[in-house]
């Protein structure tokens, strides 16, 4: 604990401390952490809930090294399907969904964790289809009688058109059932969009003028934006961008999001460059040792990616839409394989967004190895 008091007298605003510590959730806690009531790990703070004052908490604790860094978003996940596997009472529903969940999803959300890739946008992924699965295998054995092993095309056709488009999740599912052997039978098809959310390109151009040249948003969310609107990046992917994402050249600045890293333009350049030297949220028990483009309110942590979106979507902007007017804009402009490879897309949405922009480049085929998913 003399580690966290140090931390808590060299903080740089001892005021955010004496308000967080006025709490007197937070004084017992730190009482019991002291006397040993609660242990000083994971698994001790794990019992005391997660409200935002414990998850401060863990942050400076993790921070400071006194309890190693977890992948908050994977112990949420452990947490969660535990919950949804207790909520099942038919053995012939939860078995597979317990096999589905922990050898499929758990264990790649794990080895996506250990290569230190962001695990939010797959847990969330991963939950709905979990959940799909509950519901199908709960309604099929309810109505039919039948389980995984002997589900018939038939039952699979019957649920998918006869509810929301989310039952098409179920597809996942029953591609690893195939591959495990369970159940070979079943065909799901890859459900295509009917249309592709998009903004005009003299909107996307209303919005970047704003956010360079306005006042409306601070320059933190002010540089986000940009970074969705000029370089068609995803909200998720820019939250959790580095300072050493920016490369300082001595005629130019460059960002690093793809393969190689793409140039920045003025005046674009110097609003970035304003807000590397003026970042945010670093006046905080963490110091100012942090490497996030976009620090986050909790020490070493950055800025969750709620919001940001909630924060640019307030100026009116459609992110989807604008992203995606972004990257059709980008790919009538240059090769969609160099775009892709800029960018960190894959090929096949470079060439997809070009198809739809009619742009001749889509005629030619992709070659070399896949770039970075989105």
């Amino acid at each position: 604990m003399t580690t966290l008091v140090d931390a808590f007298y060299s903080a740089h605003r001892p005021e955010s401390i004496l308000t967080w510590k006025r709490s007197d959730e937070v004084q017992d806690i730190l009482r019991r952490l002291a006397t040993g009531a609660i242990p000083l790990t994971h698994e001790g703070l794990d019992g005391e809930g997660d409200g935002h004052r414990v998850r401060h908490l863990r942050s400076l604790l993790e921070h400071h090294g006194l309890i190693p860094e977890r992948d908050r978003y994977l112990a949420r996940f452990e947490d969660w399907i535990d919950v949804k596997l207790d909520a099942i009472d038919d053995p012939a529903v939860r078995k597979p969904v317990e096999q589905f969940a922990t050898w499929h999803h758990l264990r790649r959300v794990r080895a996506l964790s250990a290569s230190d890739k962001p695990t939010r946008g797959p847990v969330h992924a991963s939950k709905q289809d979990i959940t799909e699965t509950i519901k199908f295998l709960t309604w099929l054995h309810e109505t039919y009688g039948r389980t995984v092993e002997n589900c018939r095309q038939g039952d699979v056709d019957e649920w998918l058109v006869t509810g929301p488009t989310t039952r098409h999740l179920i597809r996942t599912f029953f591609v690893w059932a195939k591959a495990s052997r369970i159940n070979k039978t079943i065909t799901i098809g890859h459900r295509q969009a009917k249309t592709v959310r998009t903004c005009t390109q003299d909107q996307r151009l209303r919005w970047l003028r704003e956010l360079i040249t306005g006042t409306a948003e601070s320059r933190p969310y002010r540089v986000a934006g940009i970074l969705l609107l000029l370089y068609a990046q995803p909200l998720v992917k820019i939250a959790s961008l580095q300072t050493t994402d920016i490369v300082i050249a001595p005629d130019e600045l460059r960002l690093a999001l793809g393969n190689e890293p793409v140039p920045v333009p003025a005046p674009f350049a110097d609003l970035l460059n304003e807000h590397l030297t003026h970042r945010p949220n670093l006046r905080t028990t963490a110091g100012t040792a942090s490497d996030w483009l976009f620090p986050g309110y909790r020490p070493g942590t950055h800025l969750h990616p709620n919001t940001l979106m909630d924060r640019i979507r307030s100026l009116g902007v459609d992110l989807l839409g604008a992203r995606n007017a972004a990257l059709r804009a980008l790919v009538t402009e240059v090769p969609p394989p160099l775009v892709a490879e800029m960018l960190g897309y894959i090929y096949q949405v470079a060439h997809r967004h070009a198809e739809l922009a009619a742009n001749p480049y889509a005629r030619y085929a992709a070659t070399g190895s896949e770039g970075t998913r989105e």
